[in-house]
């Protein structure tokens, strides 16, 4: 606060002072405050006699006894801050309810410093604090609204609190307040609103009471601050898709502003407002549209900065937006693919690297000219030297991506040349099921159509057991999807005529056996019949059978 509370009681006199207007109690509580503030720093003024003498005044019919008491409290809470109990609270919400703006203003600043700690948080709320303060937010003095404002942005920042507030009737006034000529009041709304963008329920309220046309107006805001608690609020406002629904039906300019706060000075700002990207590209239509706005360059951008906050969340966004098929060649044509590679081997933080190959994957997946360029840049190598060495996370996502990059039958020799088949086998034996399921299915599918098989033959027994070691555990799996990836993958193996390949799988008495067992079974334990390819294991009964036939 402004004034130093040696002043708080203007120049008079101890004896003089207030007299003869002032009861007894209250002349001696003046007298004793005026002692305890002389000694102010070995005074506890939250307990004992000093707490009693500021209670004193705050409890009087006088109002300049009371305009003391709560420019006191304010002064003492902005230099000490600590849990307080209800006797301690009891004096400052009772000045709260002044309809004096002095004391509104000095009673909301005191309990504004208060919400700071924890257990206030939740003991403000507890004794009756919202009503008061609210009727404060209507306040027509910019300084009581300010610090009205200011102490609800601290207690909704309090989970237990949230929705108290939030049925407390102050999301309204705190969207009005948003609006607000003052930078201080329109910061401390905004605050506030972000606070409340936290839980599902808190969220439709917010929008209900009007907030997402205030918020997307104030991303022009040129104060930071503002930028921040609007393009964080409205990135928690669409996670979900309702929402996202309403703001693309409502706020046409909305995906406009946030490319341009990718630009911004302030780096959470940036941010902030490429993860408000990427929940908006959770939709089709948000992905289709950041790419028309020209949000790729950006983009691009922030993902080669070296702040970690940047990266992940640029690459988190490109990642949504690159689901859409139609994007897949805009992104690669705007420079994304090196920068992705780069973000392979990032080993500081594990979910960049699942987005960046997750990213690569999603690329791949509905064009043979992008499956090439991928190649081309160098994927498939940094993928071979990292995949044996990452977390499991990065390892699925590693091996989806050659799975898919593996469907290209112009790129499975120059895959097989690369030799990835020597990462691919210790992963068929990963403690994952995802990694074991993705690392076989890359395997089938550079199994199809090749001309040259001798890739295979030279991992027939190593490494990690070899082919050899991966197609017996898959077939003498309890699991129907690794049963039926191993029987097909022998079925090309075989398909494919390789006179050493299919001399080492005719020669091993444990496929041969796995291979007649999968053969004669049906689901009812039966004479396998033709009924039996309508399901899943009749086609690997189908697979085991043409496996014979072939190797006859």
């Amino acid at each position: 606060m402004g004034a130093c509370l040696s002043c708080l009681f203007g120049r008079r006199t101890r004896s003089a002072l207030y007299e003869p207007l002032l009861q007894e109690n209250e002349r001696e509580a003046v007298a004793d405050l005026l002692t305890y503030l002389e000694n102010r720093a070995e005074t506890n003024f939250f307990e004992g006699d000093p707490l009693r003498a500021l209670s004193t005044l705050a409890f009087s019919d006088n109002l300049d006894l009371q305009r003391s008491a709560a420019l006191a409290f304010a002064e003492i809470t902005e230099k000490d801050v600590r849990e307080v109990d209800r006797e301690t609270m009891e004096p400052i919400m009772f000045l709260l309810q002044s309809h004096d703006v002095e004391v509104q203003r000095a009673a909301s600043a005191a309990l504004g410093n208060l919400a700071v700690n924890t257990e206030n948080k939740l003991l403000i709320v507890q004794m009756g604090g919202l009503e008061p303060l609210i009727r404060q937010m209507l306040s027509p003095n910019v300084e009581v609204q300010c610090n009205a404002v200011g102490c609800i942005t601290n207690l909704a920042t309090h989970d237990e609190n949230k929705s108290k507030i939030a049925r407390s009737g102050a999301l309204v006034p705190l969207t009005k307040l948003a609006r607000s000529k003052d930078m201080r009041v329109q910061r401390n709304a905004t605050g506030a609103l972000l606070n409340m963008t936290h839980s599902d329920e808190n969220r439709q309220q917010l929008v209900n009471a009007g907030a997402i046309p205030v918020l997307v107006g104030l991303l022009n805001s040129p104060d930071t601050d503002v930028q921040y608690y609007c393009t964080t609020a409205l990135s928690n406002i669409a996670v979900d898709a309702l929402n996202r629904k309403k703001l693309a039906s409502t706020e046409t300019r909305l995906v406009q502003s946030l490319i341009g706060l990718m630009d911004s000075t302030s780096l959470k700002v940036q941010c902030q407002a490429a993860l408000a990207l990427r929940n908006l590209a959770s939709d089709e239509k948000y992905q289709l549209e950041i790419v028309r706005s020209r949000g790729l360059p950006p983009l691009l951008r922030l993902l080669q900065s070296s702040f970690l906050p940047l990266i992940l969340s640029s690459v988190a966004c490109i990642r949504n937006i690159s689901i859409h098929p139609l994007n897949e060649s805009p992104i690669i044509d705007a420079g994304f693919l090196s920068p992705l590679i780069q973000l392979l081997a990032y080993e500081e933080n594990e979910e960049i690297q699942c987005h960046a190959i997750s990213t690569l994957r999603n690329l791949a997946a509905s064009s043979e000219r992008n499956k090439r360029a991928i190649v081309d840049a160098g994927a498939v190598e940094r993928v071979r030297e990292l995949v044996l060495n990452v977390p499991l996370s990065v390892q699925s996502e590693m091996t989806a991506c050659v799975a898919v990059l593996a469907l290209s039958d112009e790129l499975k020799p120059r895959l097989l040349k690369l030799g990835i088949c020597q990462v691919l086998l210790p992963l068929t034996n990963s403690s994952s099921v995802e990694v074991q399921g993705n690392s076989a299915a890359a395997l089938g599918n550079l199994s199809s159509k090749v001309q040259d098989y001798s890739p295979f033959v030279n991992v027939w027994e190593k490494p990690a057991g070899g082919l050899h070691g991966y197609l017996q555990r898959f077939l003498d799996s309890t699991d129907k999807t690794f049963q039926h990836i191993a029987v097909w993958t022998i079925v090309q193996f075989l398909e494919g005529r390789d006179p050493k390949l299919s001399a080492n799988i005719s020669s091993s008495r444990t496929i041969l056996t796995a291979i007649d067992r999968l053969a004669r079974v049906t689901p009812d334990g039966e004479e396998p019949s033709d009924d039996d390819d309508d399901s899943d294991e009749g086609e690997i009964v189908a697979l085991a059978r043409k496996t014979l036939n072939l190797l006859k």
